[in-house]
């Protein structure tokens, strides 16, 4: 049987004309452009952009946009700004003039056979988005060409052809390779750099420039002028990156599966398996004794589950299945182990911290216990950071100052934290924040019968902070704190400690049904309680009324972003989002799957799991509203519709 979509309003764009139109448009509204000029440098002070330097003299400029496509990289290192994308070689064939070929015949996007065929010049043009690529070779001048590689493309061609057998029948007017820029997670960088105030980037386009250029290039400039996205950017701005994906050795390996997975099916629970091993636990090994199957988390290995079966993915049940169950039971029953140690650890320090992270944070931070707060947007109070921050106890040894604090943040937003930082910093003030990620093992000892592991900490409260020694670590910080919904406690080790402190919590766990947990019961579990991850079920568009985290504002204090709070508090509510619970096994929805109320489109999902407690499946959605609760909503996979 052949299967195939139609998309009625799709169409060619010649990239020329199109690009001498929107100059034209660009001119007429005012804009002086200037051709064959090279940038030499950026102009500097105080760490914003003033100007350029460039071939026709120096310019003096408020902001910089770095557009440089696959030199975009060199352009940024120059500058101090990562930007980590890669060329490839990327190859499509044109063939002679073809009878019958219509010019106004649709594209056909062929993934099966890694090729797209469209009509071009009377003939047909094939291009490839080949298995496994080849990294471009970057001493080749630029808009450089390449002799093709018939061999190593050979079988790819004659799968492409297959589609269009008459293909086969006429000449080949050219084999182009040429280079082509992709990122390592296929998603456009986007957005102002962390390292350098108002230098933006807007790059990364993954050969699908001509589709996503538009949208990229409002969305950008939309930032300069009203200081904000108005779009969700969590999976596209720039500060995601980290450094290790700029290195040769990464970049060049990854490019090659990245291209091939532009046209590979996206299960859910795909991972990338090039450039793996960029960074690793300090208790990577004890893991590896123990079965763990990990995956990539922004560079680490992280161990995701525990023993469970391999197969192939699918759109419904893993093979994983029962390991992934087991776990999570053993939280909801017992007590797990889990290492965290991929989160984002910083050490703020100096004389005035204390004010620096009080403006920052919607609570107040300066409790003596762990507290949960937002980093909100100064202007428009959306959600920028979701972290942890404590006051650290006095002589912890790898505590700079004794007016120290921990700040610890999801992974992704490695980069924007230490920028939000140290933008908050005023004149004459003293602070300076430390990246600790790598210094600092962080497991999570989570269960009913955590407090029996750790009994030295029965009379702890809930959030409080204090430093035991575990095995032979005496500086082990601990606080009681959950992202499970149970009893349960964080405990961040010097990394030349962890194995050891692992061995004995091991050790005293045994007796009490201690057990190894990866990451997917760590989302099984939250996710049935309703805790969020920044990225996920919030982003840069929602107010803390939006995701249900008004909770976190202390209105006594002042903070960046209160009166918008304020603001939002007065006006009735919107949107809202809800736990959502679809009690059907053979459902299997993914995140983005429409919610439905009445039988309209009302949200979407934007996390969804299985709960194993629950024995349904569980997710967080953004739902509009006036109502968000009732027995008429439903979820919509695939074209079937689960009531929930």
């Amino acid at each position: 049987a052949l299967a195939g979509f139609y998309v009625a309003d799709d169409g060619r764009v010649n990239p020329v004309d199109a690009t001498q139109a929107l100059a034209k448009g660009f001119k007429q509204l005012g804009g002086t452009i200037v051709e064959g000029v090279d940038c030499t440098d950026i102009i500097t002070e105080d760490d914003a952009v003033v100007g350029l330097e460039t071939s026709a003299g120096t310019i003096k400029t408020d902001y910089v946009v770095n557009c440089g496509g696959l030199w975009a990289r060199e352009l940024g290192k120059s500058h101090g700004v990562l930007i980590p994308n890669q060329a490839a070689e990327h190859y499509y064939l044109l063939t002679d003039a073809m009878d019958n070929v219509d010019p106004s015949w649709p594209v056909v996007e062929d993934p099966r056979n890694y090729a797209y065929i469209r009509p071009e010049g009377g003939g047909l043009m094939v291009g490839l988005f080949e298995g496994e690529a080849a990294s471009w070779d970057s001493s080749i001048p630029p808009f450089g060409e390449i002799a093709p590689d018939w061999d190593r493309l050979a079988p790819y061609l004659e799968k492409a052809m297959s589609r269009v057998p008459s293909v086969q029948d006429v000449g080949v007017k050219k084999l182009f390779c040429g280079p082509e820029s992709f990122t390592p997670d296929l998603a456009p960088l986007i957005g102002e750099a962390p390292e350098l105030q108002r230098y933006f980037v807007a790059a990364g386009l993954n050969s699908i420039g001509i589709l996503t250029g538009p949208g990229v290039g409002r969305s950008v400039a939309n930032w300069i002028v009203d200081g904000v996205p108005d779009v969700d950017v969590c999976g596209f701005h720039v500060d995601r990156a980290r450094d290790y994906q700029a290195t040769p050795a990464y970049r060049l390996e990854r490019v090659k599966e990245a291209l091939g997975d532009v046209y590979k099916c996206h299960y859910p629970y795909k991972t990338p398996q090039a450039g793996r091993d960029a960074m690793r636990s300090p208790l990577h090994a004890a893991l590896v004794e123990r079965q763990a199957t990990f995956r990539s988390v922004s560079g680490f290995e992280a161990a995701d589950y525990f023993g469970g079966k391999d197969g192939p993915l699918s759109w419904g049940e893993p093979p994983f299945f029962a390991a992934w169950r087991d776990e999570h039971r053993a939280v909801r029953e017992a007590c797990g182990l889990i290492d965290m140690s991929f989160m984002s650890k910083f050490v703020v320090a100096g004389r005035d911290a204390v004010h620096v992270l009080q403006r920052l944070s919607t609570s107040d931070i300066n409790t003596g216990k762990m507290t949960y707060t937002q980093w909100l947007h100064k202007e428009t109070g959306g959600v920028e950071a979701d972290v942890t921050v404590c006051r650290l106890p006095r002589g912890t040894p790898w505590a700079p100052t004794d007016d120290s604090f921990l700040v610890v943040a999801t992974d992704t937003i490695h980069r924007r934290v230490q920028a939000m930082v140290r933008r908050e910093v005023r004149d004459g003030e003293v602070c300076a924040v430390v990246d600790m990620t790598g210094g600092l093992a962080k497991v999570d000892v989570q269960g009913p019968s955590s407090k029996d592991v750790l009994p030295e900490l029965g009379d702890l409260a809930f959030r409080g902070v204090s430093t035991i020694s575990i095995g032979k670590c005496a500086s082990v910080v601990a606080a009681r704190l959950t992202y499970v919904g149970e009893h349960g406690y964080e405990l961040f080790v010097p990394s030349e400690h962890a194995v050891d402190v692992h061995d004995a919590l091991v050790d005293r766990g045994a007796p009490h049904g201690l057990r190894h947990v990866g990451l997917k019961a760590v989302n099984s579990l939250r996710l049935e309680k309703g805790y969020r991850d920044y990225g996920h079920d919030i982003d840069n568009l929602d107010g803390v009324h939006d995701v249900g985290l008004s909770f976190t504002c202390d209105l006594t204090k002042e903070f960046n972003g209160k009166d918008r709070v304020l603001e939002a508090a007065s006006q009735p509510r919107s949107r809202r989002l809800v736990s959502v619970f679809v009690e059907d096994k053979d459902a299997w929805p993914q995140p983005g799957a429409p919610v439905l109320r009445d039988g309209r489109v009302v949200g979407d999902l934007r996390s969804v799991t299985y709960g194993h407690a629950l024995g349904g499946f569980v997710g967080l959605a953004m739902v509009d509203g006036p109502r968000w609760s009732g027995d008429d909503f439903a979820v919509d996979v695939g074209g079937r519709v689960y009531p929930c």
